[in-house]
């Protein structure tokens, strides 16, 4: 398996040029005329062999077989790479030495001396398997002296097949790592992303399963594609009949949706986005007791068992908002926070947080550890995925593509995302105006849920122009 990859190219080669080779000669040199016995004698002759025909046959044999390989790896190119995975990994337990010999004397066949030779008496058991667009590798854990070591090759794989790290798990006999590999290739567009049961397909086999995983933190710097993503997350929530309020304390994009949205969602000054965040906590806990006087109430079951809908509060640039606050005023909107993360899931109250840095300073006191499906776009600094996804064993590379960068879906562990898809010259406005439809047609309910769009009584607009 070291040489997988040799072997097969030769065993496509191989076949192809003899072939080639011998309907060339058949009919037009007398070694392949098999029936005149004679013919041996042409191997003495060769003097007089027209060289300058079997170098070009040769030559055209070559070319034909090479082409054919060629052909071959374009038509079965993912089989390809999954034989160059497996030599890569046999080849890492060669190099790393993960496995025993030992020598034995033999009589050699040809000179009757003893010879010193090596044998392998212990090799590790390893498995590749593609499925459902990941890589699972697993390796025996046979309790030799190497097992510790098989636990920690995730980097290696992960490096070493050019994947992302997904999951690592141990089974009875076995570690098993789970690896997502070209992850481009799993880019959706915006049209396919969609919220159903709970959850929000964001890229193939990648899904933000938000009734068991609450709060996203987005994070990334100017041209990473931060304001598109949370844009088609608005448009996928409103098209499932969610209930949304919007936060821009920059008055920048997501502020110009007050003229598509209805009254009361989006709040972009700093009485408004206050008044919103204590609303949104009294709306949570006026459901809460809500829920419990319904007749289908149970215990240990949410807000979509009961059939309500749930509450987007999406807050962009929220580091920025924080430091123009007063200390008086930050410990309140902190306070905020700090009960909708910690709260809201059961109620059904979730957190879509933009900032293009994290600061630990306005995340704290377990407020980050809620928010357990974090996105950095873009490029960013070492100490800016630090503070996005902690100290982690992670190599980040930078790519200058927008709306590419790694991700946490809840799995501590981090991997390669491109968020979905936007065509050029895609509507926004537009879009979101046609799936407002939700928010409206969700007003009722809103009303009895302590919705803050409903409850607040204040405008948008008027909010913006005070």
């Amino acid at each position: 398996m070291r040489n997988a990859v040799w072997t097969a190219g030769l065993g496509v080669f191989v076949p192809v040029f003899l072939a080639v080779l011998f309907y060339s000669f058949k009919d037009s040199f007398p070694i392949f005329q098999w029936n005149d016995w004679e013919q041996y004698k042409v191997f003495i002759e060769y003097e007089s062999w027209n060289w300058s025909f079997l170098l070009s046959r040769f030559a055209v044999s070559f070319l034909i077989a090479a082409a054919v390989v060629g052909i071959v790896y374009l038509v079965a190119f993912d089989q390809f790479k999954q034989l160059l995975h497996k030599q890569k990994i046999a080849r890492m337990f060669f190099s790393n030495r993960f496995y025993e010999q030992e020598n034995f004397q033999t009589e050699s066949g040809w000179t009757n001396k003893t010879v010193t030779k090596r044998k392998i008496t212990y090799f590790p058991r390893a498995y590749y398997q593609v499925k459902n667009g990941h890589i699972y590798v697993r390796v025996a854990l046979d309790l030799s002296r190497f097992q510790a070591r098989y636990l920690e090759l995730g980097t290696d794989l992960e490096n070493g097949l050019f994947c992302d790290l997904v999951d690592r798990e141990v089974e009875e006999g076995f570690v098993v790592f789970k690896l997502l590999y070209d992850v481009k290739k799993n880019r959706i567009p915006i049209q396919e992303v969609q919220v159903k049961n709970g959850s929000m397909s964001l890229m193939k086999n990648v899904y933000w399963e938000f009734d068991k995983l609450p709060h996203m933190l987005i994070a990334g710097g100017t041209g990473g594609g931060k304001t598109y993503f949370i844009l088609t997350i608005i448009q996928a929530v409103l098209k499932s009949n969610a209930e949304i309020s919007i936060l821009d304390p920059k008055n920048a994009d997501l502020a110009d949706l007050e003229a598509v949205l209805p009254k009361g969602v989006v709040y972009s000054k700093k009485n408004g986005i206050m008044m919103c965040l204590r609303k949104s906590v009294e709306g949570m806990m006026n459901r809460s007791d809500e829920m419990k006087q319904m007749p289908n109430y149970k215990t240990g079951e949410n807000y979509a068992y009961l059939g309500l809908p749930p509450m987007f509060i999406f807050f962009d640039e929220y580091v920025a908002f924080m430091d123009l606050l007063e200390p008086q005023e930050r410990m309140e909107a902190l306070g905020y926070m700090k009960q909708l993360v910690m709260l809201g899931r059961q109620m059904g109250y979730f957190l879509v947080l933009g900032a293009q840095r994290p600061d630990a300073k306005y995340l704290a006191d377990g407020i980050r550890d809620q928010f357990n499906f974090r996105v950095a776009l873009g490029k960013m600094s070492e100490s800016g995925y630090g503070m996005m996804f902690g100290d982690v064993d992670k190599t980040f590379l930078n790519k200058s593509i927008k709306g590419r960068g790694y991700a946490d879906t809840g799995t501590s562990t981090i991997s390669e995302f491109y968020s979905p898809l936007v065509t050029k010259g895609y509507d926004f406005m537009e879009e979101i105006k046609r799936a407002q439809v939700g928010v409206n047609g969700a007003s009722a309910t809103a009303v009895a849920s302590g919705s803050v769009a409903t409850e607040t009584g204040t405008s948008g607009r008027s909010e913006r122009s005070e």
